[in-house]
């Protein structure tokens, strides 16, 4: 009887203790912040945000080498992140222009038409888009192809 109690009693006991060598720590996380703005890049402030329900959308977008994307345009707030690259961003009624790194992060203009441009090497970019249910996250200029 002895022999068979002896498992028995070791499973129960293993029972009780196995949440403990599976238990984790409880702390808080370091958080780098990347990006805090009112306005974009180009200095041009945010106004508003749009009425309706948001939703958000992240893409990952990847520019060949030597590429301009074509023009176009944002109707709300988004924030890129370079992964790997570079993106020139080009603001077309007034030729300024600003060059973002790998692990640099940008906020991007609402309704002022600009492109991205790519360097040397391919660029990957972490975009994430603050719009609404059935809104565009970019609109091509008249004539323009559509951004992706």
């Amino acid at each position: 009887m002895l022999r068979r109690s002896l498992p028995i009693a070791a499973t129960i006991a293993l029972a009780f203790t196995a949440p403990a060598a599976f238990a984790q720590n409880s702390a808080s996380a370091h958080a780098d912040i990347l990006l805090k703005e009112n306005h974009s890049w180009n200095g041009t402030a945010y106004t508003h945000y749009p009425t309706a329900p948001p939703q958000l959308t992240t893409l990952k977008l990847t520019i060949p080498p030597h590429t301009a994307l074509p023009w176009h345009i944002h109707p709300f707030p988004n924030a890129g992140y370079v992964l790997e690259g570079q993106l020139t961003i080009q603001d077309k009624a007034t030729g300024k222009e600003r060059t973002f790194k790998q692990g640099e992060a940008f906020a991007e203009s609402v309704d002022d038409p600009h492109r991205g441009v790519s360097g040397d090497t391919q660029t990957v970019l972490l975009l994430t888009y603050a719009g609404t249910k059935g809104s565009p996250t970019s609109i091509p200029l008249k004539g323009e192809k559509n951004e992706y």
